[in-house]
């Protein structure tokens, strides 16, 4: 469990932050844009919930929340070479598959897409929106640190499955897509 007695240490006031191990690293490293990123889904989903009132979905997403905090802590925590870490926190296939399942759950009462849908709709939907289009930047950073560093797999295909599932939740707001609203191509030409 976590204790914060203090909220402000000043050890990062030099461009330097921690990991979980210990080591440090420059805030501006693609890591930790990659954490950042993920924290600042957390809070447009936090949004999304006071958006959506009380719904069956707020539970999900909720949930989701703490997910989320698991997934920073995972980015936050480097994978040694040839070493098995039990005391690290990370993302399991458990996490990924709820949300596949849920995404199912959910699209199967909708009907087919038949054009690409705008963000909008509710006011709900259109918070859903905003959390799904960063999500989407999380994906890209946490891909992008990957890149330079090993990164739990999981932790990439939840972030991947988590849009997607935000994608229908917005539809499933808007009264199961009835009230989405379609992008018309060239139609302010």
């Amino acid at each position: 469990m976590v204790k914060l007695n203090k909220i402000y240490t000043r050890t990062g006031d030099g461009g330097i932050t921690g990991l979980a191990d210990g080591s440090r690293l420059p805030k501006y490293a693609p890591r930790m844009q990659a954490v950042g990123d993920v924290d600042e889904a957390n809070s447009a989903i936090g949004l999304a919930i006071v958006a959506m009132g009380d719904r069956a979905e707020t539970r999900w997403l909720t949930t989701i929340q703490n997910d989320l905090f698991d997934l920073g802590a995972d980015l936050a925590t480097p994978i040694p070479e040839g070493e098995d870490e039990p005391w690290a926190l990370r993302i399991v296939a458990s996490q990924v598959e709820r949300l596949e399942s849920e995404i199912d759950v959910m699209n199967a009462e909708l009907a087919p897409l038949d054009s690409f849908v705008l963000p909008g709709g509710s006011a709900a939907a259109a918070a859903v929106h905003l959390a799904r289009a960063i999500t989407r930047r999380a994906e890209r950073s946490a891909m992008a640190a990957a890149a330079d560093v090993a990164l739990n797999p999981q932790a990439l295909a939840y972030l991947n499955r988590l849009s997607d599932l935000l994608f229908v939740l917005a539809r499933r707001l808007n009264d199961n897509g009835a009230r989405d609203v379609k992008w018309v191509p060239g139609a302010s030409r």
